[in-house]
């Protein structure tokens, strides 16, 4: 087959192919860095016609142009995956909504629950020459999206990375309906604040704990960033990554020979990842790297795949924690600030690995929009906090005064633990208020 003609037959404008959505439709936005560029712009110009439209997505890196017409809620509906701080903003319009997920199972959803799409939009690197488009840094759910879209439009970014993998990562021309040649958008970049004291001592206390042959599973945020950075300047070796989001963290700890994947059980030698962002030192590094696999979501996040891999590290962070142990990730109250993600499922795996162990990290308070710093340690989390980890799954908590251990403890251990690496200036409250709820023993404090 000449895999250049056919590209040619369905090489259309951006302005062209969005004709394609009509009201009431359900669109498919990407994923991530995935999200497009042209299609939206072009999107923005069509969507003043139209009415209810449902937009599907995730984790944007920018402001999408269909979020700035005039009244959008009139027009259109988000519905994040997973938000960022453009999403979150957004959706106090009243024009978007979270939608709950366990990311793990993102793809099923598509493919039995939602079971149909009315439009697919992806952003995807250049064809090669066997006439596949990689999806770059987020192979994540899109096989799942186009096998249940009826209409599929592909937007070509030759500043998309080609992400190998072998599962899922990647669509044919022969399966696209539309293809556009983009506005070759720089890739969106996402930096990280610089390491707090706390972040450096909290990396300090989980590092020690990690041994050399360790699988490792970074969260998002300045802490797990931090963990990274004392990781590459550490001794540790022969490490080995499967994680949900690559980071530029493990750029660098591969770049300081730290990683070599060879204890992996599967998937050996190899980086296993669902989706990327960083900056362009980490797109620069998984363009065309065989050592580095764009895999689906429901393989890097499942539980069993994660429990099958010996000495697996997992860190991540959390908004608060009670003295139960109930872990909240994602929201403040009834506010979403983010979504539920693979920690569940990265916790639970890693508990369930040979020497695996799971971390839970966070500072020991925040400062209030009043100014007053509140304790992230609570007695009970705020209503409508949801529960990102239950109490059952809570493996190791760190703060920057200590990391305490809640497997196999009972509740007045675990208020005694938590409340030991709670900050000074709210001890005795916490001391108090677990009194109350049943959970302190009078023997705690001799």
């Amino acid at each position: 087959m000449d895999y250049t003609a056919l590209y040619q037959s369905k090489l259309t404008t951006a302005d062209e192919a969005v004709k394609v959505v009509k009201s009431g439709d359900w669109v498919d936005y990407g994923w991530c860095v995935g999200t497009p560029d042209a299609l939206d712009q072009a999107m923005a110009k069509r969507l003043p016609e139209l009415t209810d439209v449902n937009f599907r997505g995730g984790v944007l890196m920018r402001v999408p142009e269909i979020y700035k017409i005039e009244d959008p809620a009139a027009h259109m509906t988000w519905n994040s995956w997973h938000m960022s701080g453009v999403e979150r903003k957004f959706v106090a319009t009243g024009a978007g909504f979270y939608a709950p997920i366990r990311y793990s199972e993102l793809p099923r959803y598509y493919r039995e629950s939602i079971g149909h799409l009315d439009v697919a939009m992806l952003q995807v690197a250049p064809m090669d020459s066997h006439g596949f488009f990689s999806f770059g840094p987020q192979a994540s759910h899109l096989r799942a999206v186009c096998d249940v879209a009826d209409k599929i439009i592909v937007e070509v970014n030759e500043n998309m990375p080609r992400c190998l993998g072998g599962m899922e990562d990647c669509i044919h021309v022969s399966e696209v309906d539309m293809i556009v040649e983009g506005n070759n958008a720089p890739m969106p970049e996402m930096g990280s604040a610089p390491a707090t004291d706390v972040d450096r001592k909290v990396a300090e206390l989980i590092v020690p704990e990690i041994p050399n042959g360790a699988c490792l599973q970074l969260g998002i945020g300045g802490m797990p960033n931090t963990i990274g950075a004392m990781i590459a300047e550490s001794d540790l070796k022969d490490l080995g990554v499967h994680t949900e989001m690559y980071v530029d963290a493990f750029v660098d700890i591969a770049k300081a020979g730290k990683i070599t994947g060879r204890n992996k059980n599967i998937d050996r030698g190899r980086q296993a990842y669902a989706f990327a962002a960083g900056t362009k030192k980490l797109y620069d590094y998984l363009d065309n790297n065989p050592e580095c696999a764009s895999m689906p979501v429901d393989y890097t996040n499942d539980v069993h795949v994660i429990a099958g891999i010996d000495n697996f590290i997992s860190i991540n962070n959390a908004v608060d924690i009670d003295l139960y142990g109930q872990v909240n990730a994602e929201s403040a109250g009834t506010k979403q600030i983010s979504g539920t993600g693979g920690q569940l499922d990265f916790v639970m795996g890693a508990y369930l690995s040979k020497g695996g162990k799971s971390f839970i990290c966070l500072s020991s308070t925040f400062k209030q929009k009043d100014g007053t710093v509140a304790s992230r340690i609570r007695p009970t989390l705020a209503n409508g906090s949801t529960v990102t980890d239950p109490r059952t799954t809570t493996h190791y908590v760190v703060t920057e005064y200590g990391m305490v251990n809640l497997k196999g403890k009972s509740a007045w251990q675990r208020a005694e633990d938590l409340i030991s690496i709670a900050h000074p200036d709210f001890r005795e409250q916490l001391i108090a208020d677990a009194e109350k709820m049943h959970i302190w023993k009078r023997s705690n404090k001799r």
